[in-house]
């Protein structure tokens, strides 16, 4: 048993090797990013390398500017788990030198693709949406239904947050896995019914409602941070929670970004089967 559970990456005995694996992963998955981004640039008529730069950019330089910050602050405390400059210097270079040629590789062969056309002819004159009830506006449907996503992971959220700032050992990475799958199908259909109610009642605005829809939940992670911080940790000195609240910015970040792109791309495929099965006589 021991040397089983000893022997992987994942294991506890060896440290950092999940974080290493995950940083690698996110690093080599910047081609896929970067065909994703060029197919639905070219579909809204954007193409430019500009927008495929922004895409290589934008969500590492926002992580990396907090933990830049963050880390500065442990430069000047003397802390000995501030990162050194070397390692700074090392994964600025897996950044640009890495992903962001990744990122421009999967965009050429985005760009060669055929264009994604609409199912149907859009209409030149926006047409006027309807009153909305009150439980369809978007601060409702956004933060109400962003509960579902978070209440599907909340269990393993907790032992996650445990084995971070706890030190306890965490070993059920199947079940995370298990709960990985949960937690994508409940976002694709939270921000699916939500759309459709949305247009039942003709409200076309659907793509960043999409998106929010389920990302929401990452705030309620956040919310529960703080929930977490004040009932079970025990951290009284100000820049040690400066840095909780830091990393846990990161995380309800990283959160957002992930569910809320899962539901954006789960509603845009069935909208465009829906409106693709209309028969216009």
């Amino acid at each position: 048993y021991q040397r089983r559970v000893h022997g992987g990456f994942l294991s506890p005995a060896n440290r950092g090797g999940l974080l290493t694996a995950m940083l690698l992963l996110f690093v080599l998955m910047g081609s896929f990013g970067g065909y994703t981004t060029a197919r639905l640039a070219k579909m809204y008529h954007a193409q430019s390398w500009k927008t495929i730069f922004i895409a290589g950019i934008y969500f590492p330089g926002q992580v990396f500017a907090i933990f830049f910050t963050m880390n500065l602050m442990l430069w000047g405390k003397s802390a000995s788990n501030a990162v050194p400059f070397t390692t700074l210097f090392s994964l600025v270079g897996l950044w640009f030198f890495v992903s962001v040629p990744l990122v421009f590789v999967g965009a050429v062969f985005g760009f060669k693709r055929p264009t994604i056309e609409h199912p149907r002819a859009i209409n030149q004159i926006p047409r006027a949406i309807p009153l909305q009830k009150w439980y369809l506006r978007p601060p409702v449907t956004v933060i109400l239904a962003g509960v579902i996503p978070f209440g599907a992971a909340f269990i393993e959220l907790f032992f996650i947050l445990s084995s971070l700032w706890l030190n306890k050992f965490y070993y059920v990475f199947g079940f995370l896995a298990l709960v990985m799958v949960i937690l994508t199908i409940t976002c694709a259909e939270i921000s699916i019914v939500m759309v459709y109610f949305q247009l039942c009642y003709e409200d076309y605005h659907w793509w960043w409602r999409s998106f929010f829809i389920s990302g929401s939940s990452g705030m309620h992670l956040f919310l529960y941070s703080i929930f977490y911080f004040i009932t079970t940790l025990r951290i009284k000195n100000f820049w040690s929670g400066f840095l909780y609240f830091g990393w846990m910015s990161v995380l309800s970040y990283f959160f957002t970004v992930m569910t809320g792109t899962i539901g954006f791309l789960a509603t845009f495929l069935f909208v465009r089967k829906i409106y693709s099965s209309l028969r216009v006589d």
